[in-house]
């Protein structure tokens, strides 16, 4: 494809196909260009570096996330919503987690999920930073409930593009896993036995569960007036 008839959204788009099946390690401007059927060289035109391609195509995927209306929900529900989104979306994206780590990830998609973010928790009662830090809170959570399965699959992914056998290396870190718990009682209560007994697939119950503590702790912050913005009566100083 020549340079000329290349868009910067096509090149995104073939970026997030790479980076869906190989994560960050695995893209470049060469492996694009083959997805693309184009020259590495032309990919330049359109972007500045493979870490700009990572932030456009990181901002790209935010826009999978469908924004709760809040005069159909109330704020609890848009909380839920917005976060249950962010986590089936870094969950179709494992590289993402990688990318956040490693890149400032910014765009308008981004925006426009922070943005209604903020209406929520500002819907609910909070203002001032404390919006902010509800907001963050909750996503800190979404992230760190993706990262074990976002882990997972970028390993595998590793281990693809090093042509190793994705399920014997499985079996050999269940086994030292399992050796390894043996030594705590409380882990050896729950080791995994096989590779057939482990879960793929992060328990949605477990998610469930833990956004409810956060959202009930947010509400009873809300309900014991502990919003930092407001003023302190005299007698609380």
């Amino acid at each position: 494809m020549p340079r000329d008839t290349l868009t910067q959204k096509q090149i995104v788009r073939a970026a997030v196909a790479v980076l869906d099946a190989e994560g960050v390690g695995g893209l470049n401007m060469r492996r694009l260009g083959a997805q693309l059927g184009a020259a590495a060289t032309a990919m330049y035109w359109h972007v500045k570096s493979k870490d700009d391609l990572v932030v456009l195509a990181a901002d790209h995927v935010w826009d999978e996330i469908e924004l709760p209306d809040l005069d159909e929900v109330g704020w609890r529900a848009a909380a839920a919503a917005l976060a249950s989104g962010a986590h089936d979306m870094l969950g179709r994206h494992f590289w993402m987690v990688t990318a956040m780590s490693t890149h400032l990830i910014h765009g308008p998609n981004k925006a426009r999920y922070d943005d209604r973010c903020l209406a929520v928790y500002e819907a609910a009662g909070f203002s001032g930073p404390d919006a902010d830090q509800a907001a963050a809170t909750v996503l800190m959570f979404v992230i760190g409930a993706a990262q074990g399965e976002a882990a997972e699959l970028a390993w595998r992914a590793r281990l693809r593009r090093a042509g190793a056998d994705e399920e014997q290396e499985l079996r050999e870190t269940i086994a030292r896993i399992g050796e390894i718990a043996q030594r705590y009682p409380r882990l050896r209560a729950r080791s995994t036995p096989s590779v057939e007994a482990a879960p793929s697939l992060p328990d949605e119950a477990t998610f469930e569960f833990g956004l409810g503590a956060i959202l009930d702790g947010l509400e009873a912050r809300l309900a014991n007036g502990n919003d930092r913005s407001q003023p302190e009566s005299p007698a609380g100083r």
